[in-house]
């Protein structure tokens, strides 16, 4: 089974991460591995390119089969290889409605976080408006409030009180903002959170490779309402 399959990433990637740790949840592990540089710029390099032509990471195939979104990926994993390792969707219908809820809402949450985080990256220095970067951060911390929020009413985990497709897809985006330096005292629900689910087996072997030094982007954010 999995020795069929193939997966292009890179490191430090959300997207990429939760993929790998769908695979760990689904003990498929003796895929094929490649990981790419963003640096590099290896992402849009011809043998990506033909198979995913956004030229975006992470690519993965399942023998013939191509599937180029990470949410669609660990979906397909889950729905095709359902007996097989952790179980990641609820049966009942309303934790499994809350549980696409919370992978759809991921969306967001790593365009507002990426909105800061590489807003100098995207934008040459000229370019480049306070403004518009404290408009980014108290979008984020909004955001971020919001997700504090949902752990008080479901807790601990986002769809309920076990491990599900929603934390596969959504732990990644908690765990970049702490990278960034997310204060844990301002968000102690999401920090909980963080600190519970950085020690489950799939997520600790799966760690990117390049997160040795934290950042602090995300340290001084703005207060909400």
């Amino acid at each position: 089974m999995a020795k069929d399959m193939t997966l292009y990433w890179g490191a430090g990637s959300p997207p990429c991460w939760r993929v790998m740790i769908a695979l760990e949840e689904k003990d498929l592990r003796g895929y094929n591995s490649h990981q790419l540089s963003f640096e590099k710029m290896e992402h849009k390099s011809k043998r990506v390119l033909d198979i995913n032509p956004r030229g975006q990471l992470p690519t993965f195939h399942d023998g013939q089969l191509v599937i180029n979104e990470s949410c669609a990926v660990c979906i397909y994993l889950e729905s095709n290889f359902k007996k097989q390792g952790n179980e990641l969707i609820p049966t009942c219908p309303n934790e499994q409605a809350l549980m696409y809820q919370r992978v759809f809402e991921a969306v967001p949450l790593g365009q507002k976080l990426g909105d800061v985080i590489y807003y100098e990256w995207k934008f040459p220095e000229g370019e480049r408006h306070e403004s518009a970067k404290e408009r980014n951060k108290n979008a984020v911390a909004l955001e971020l409030s919001l997700w504090e929020r949902y752990l008080k009413q479901t807790g601990p985990f986002l769809a309920g009180k076990t491990f599900s497709l929603a934390d596969v897809v959504v732990f990644p985006n908690i765990a970049y903002a702490f990278y960034y330096g997310l204060c844990p005292e301002r968000f102690p629900k999401l920090a909980q959170y963080y600190n519970l689910l950085k020690e489950r087996p799939s997520i600790k072997k799966t760690w990117p490779p390049n997160w040795e030094v934290k950042k602090d982007l995300l340290k001084e954010l703005p207060k909400t309402s």
